[in-house]
């Protein structure tokens, strides 16, 4: 295993026991009274997904955030693509700084207000990130428990010496983003078993319309600035 996957998944670590200690247990009853006899299982997985799903047989909320996604969250230039980004940005979260420790502590507010949204029987096909998964969101940050999970996460990282920067990300310029790519470049995007090739199509405001080739040919992806790479790289 390298050190940069180890590190990642270290990280992973903590985020699981933030969210079962910070987030979990003040909401376990509130979410027991709407539920019944649920409990809370976070993992750290290898890829990039990042989600939570409850399975309604076992009656578990599980919550998974990958190993590859705590890496790109690590970068000014693999972290701009992501929503946890934007939201940050957008709605003011932790006064719109992006760091790494803001990244990683939001996506574990994230996370945790769609297992809170699940429970309030507001998740719905089709309508994932609506307007009551927004309110939940805010009011994880208005309750102060997204600061108290960020303040938990810086702690007990340093306690461990584990290094998770509070340094805010110099993101890049979209503009400067888009004119390293022109329709018809061959490029690829995607670690490991995920990993896809194909050629430009169209470059839009913040991502380019990519083509599948080879195996992929048929395929149509649409993907963030920051993912791709220059087939030959």
């Amino acid at each position: 295993m390298s050190t940069h996957f180890q590190h990642a998944r270290e990280i992973g670590t903590l985020m699981c026991q933030a969210t079962r200690e910070i987030l979990w247990q003040p909401a376990a009853d509130w979410v027991r009274d709407r539920s019944g006899a649920v409990r809370l299982v976070c993992r750290v997985g290898a890829g990039q997904a990042t989600y939570h799903r409850f399975d309604s047989t076992r009656r578990v909320h599980l919550i998974n955030y990958g190993a590859r996604m705590i890496a790109a969250k690590q970068a000014a230039e693999s972290a701009e693509g992501w929503l946890s980004t934007r939201e940050i940005r957008q709605r003011g979260y932790f006064e719109g700084e992006v760091s790494p420790l803001n990244l990683l502590a939001h996506t574990c507010c994230h996370e945790f207000a769609h297992l809170l949204q699940q429970s309030a029987g507001q998740r719905h096909y089709g309508s994932v990130h609506n307007r009551h998964f927004y309110r939940i969101l805010d009011q994880l940050y208005d309750s102060g428990g997204a600061e108290a999970t960020r303040t938990w996460l810086e702690g007990r990282a340093a306690t461990l010496n584990v290094d998770l920067s509070a340094r805010r990300l110099e993101l890049p310029d979209p503009k400067a983003q888009a004119m390293r790519w022109q329709p018809g470049d061959a490029v690829w995007f995607g670690e490991g078993s995920a990993r896809r090739q194909g050629l430009v199509r169209r470059v839009n405001r913040k991502t380019c319309t990519v083509d599948g080739t080879g195996k992929y040919r048929g395929s149509r992806y649409r993907v963030p600035f920051a993912l791709l790479r220059r087939l030959g790289d």
